[in-house]
């Protein structure tokens, strides 16, 4: 749970304006080394060296952000670096934690309870519900809700394993694809200035034609395993069926009104603006981010302490976020900027290759080179910096840009379900599963599922959409 909730993390921020305090032309790719630490530590120790890193990550980071502050008060001056640091956190970081807070608060209060017979039919409704769920509560909601139902459903199976890597599939990653709030990219683009709906229309053919093939092929694999499960002498059946029961739906009405505040903000302009050192809060956020903390307030009143005991809910996630991406929103400083240089910049290599001879994007190459990063690094910060190398201008990108920005985009969420560390919940359902006694592949081990299933169909899309 704790790895997906960093990764949904990644959602809320716009740190590109916190490099506007000094030119990225002159700085060297040694400033992007504590953002590419810090990433790689976040997506190596839960894995490697998982004791150490529960222990320490705090510390970890804070270092990794110590290696950022102190060389910009030494070459770029104090000033400079206060801007752009309070920049960072008072306005990016905070409205990142407050809508995760928000988010986890609510989706933590919903609880299925019961139990059905894993049927392929049921499991492919599930995973359906699931996919079309996870754009309206984010990837980690609708995992957070339905992984233990269809675990559950599935735990008399010999043949289950997957169930879970489909889950993972399309729950946790592709079906977050159509609004803001289904994957932490499209949010973060929707704060850089996105149209909340432009993502659901413009990214509408992916998402369809990957989740159909997926279910297609979950179908007839699930249908071919399940014949076999019952020509073998049954297993005990850990949780026999009982009636599916709904606890918590008055959170379904509040993540509608977070839909609505998110939705207000974008559209109400006041033009009022409060001032700091580094930058301004516009009014409309501010109310969005009160209200967020309000609704979160009336979850936890309205909804009883059991359902969130069922959902074995705590607060650990969302600590762990808070540290981890504090450090991870002033290492991305520096490297914004560079990216914001272009071809003038550090990163002119990476601008050459996501380009045509004619300076025409090559939406190929952003599509892959996206993706791939995207499977181990982690969608959102790599969505944000394929974004810049488009030219970070939401305007231009949602409009003769549109399929350079749908190609990222679509990199970003989909390849995110190439690997344990690539989105928000797969280490969470994969940590869920190993729990309740689902034999999970190792992280290699999942790869050659992904690698088997998703590649090709991924192959499939750059031919349909992006040549």
């Amino acid at each position: 749970m704790r790895l997906g909730l960093i990764f949904l993390g990644m959602m809320l921020a716009s740190p590109a304006l916190a490099a506007e305090g000094f030119d990225g032309k002159g700085l060297s790719l040694w400033w992007a080394l504590p953002f590419a630490g810090l990433l790689l530590c976040i997506a190596t120790g839960p894995v490697l060296y998982h004791r150490t890193w529960e222990h320490h990550y705090g510390k970890i980071t804070a270092l990794w952000a110590l290696l950022i502050i102190a060389p910009l008060v030494l070459f770029k001056g104090a000033g400079v670096a206060l801007e752009a640091v309070l920049h960072t956190m008072l306005l990016e970081y905070m409205s990142f934690i407050i809508l995760l807070f928000a988010l986890f608060t609510v989706a933590g209060g919903i609880l299925v309870t019961g139990n059905l017979r894993g049927t392929p039919a049921v499991n492919t409704g599930i995973l359906a519900i699931g996919t079309v769920l996870a754009s309206v509560v984010g990837t980690t909601g609708a995992s957070m809700i339905l992984i233990r139902p269809i675990i559950r459903a599935n735990d008399d199976r010999r043949h289950n394993v997957h169930v879970v890597i489909f889950f993972i599939f399309l729950v946790s990653n592709i079906g977050g694809s159509l609004t803001p709030l289904g994957d932490p990219p499209l949010f973060l683009g929707f704060l850089r200035g996105v149209d909340f709906f432009w993502t659901t229309s413009h990214m509408f053919g992916e998402f369809l034609l990957m989740s159909i093939a997926l279910l297609v092929i979950f179908y007839i694999w699930d249908t071919i395993l399940h014949a076999k499960d019952d020509k073998l002498p049954p297993l005990p059946d850990k949780t026999p069926d009982r009636d599916i029961k709904l606890y918590g739906t008055s959170n379904f009405a509040l993540l509608g009104a977070i839909i609505v505040m998110i939705l207000i903000s974008a559209s109400w302009k006041p033009g009022v603006k409060f001032h700091f050192p580094g930058g301004y809060i516009e009014l409309q956020n501010l109310v969005r981010d009160i209200a967020l903390i309000l609704i979160a307030l009336i979850s936890l009143k309205m909804t009883p302490r059991q359902v969130r005991a069922g959902n074995e809910f705590s607060w650990g996630p969302i600590l762990e976020v808070a540290k981890l991406f504090a450090g991870i929103f002033i290492c991305m400083i520096p490297v914004l900027a560079m990216l914001k240089a272009g071809k003038a910049g550090a990163f002119a290599p990476l601008v050459a290759l996501v380009s045509n001879p004619d300076g025409s994007p090559n939406n190929v190459a952003y599509f892959w080179l996206t993706g791939v990063l995207s499977s181990f690094l982690d969608n959102a910060p790599t969505y944000l910096v394929f974004f810049e190398l488009a030219g970070g201008d939401p305007k231009v990108l949602m409009t003769q840009g549109a399929l350079t920005l749908a190609a990222i985009s679509c990199g970003a969420v989909f390849m995110g379900a190439n690997s344990y560390i690539g989105n928000a919940p797969n280490f969470m359902v994969y940590a869920i599963a190993k729990d309740m006694g689902v034999k999970m592949p190792s992280f290699f081990g999942y790869m050659v599922w992904s690698v088997a299933i998703l590649i090709p169909l991924f192959v499939v899309v750059t031919l349909v959409f992006f040549r």
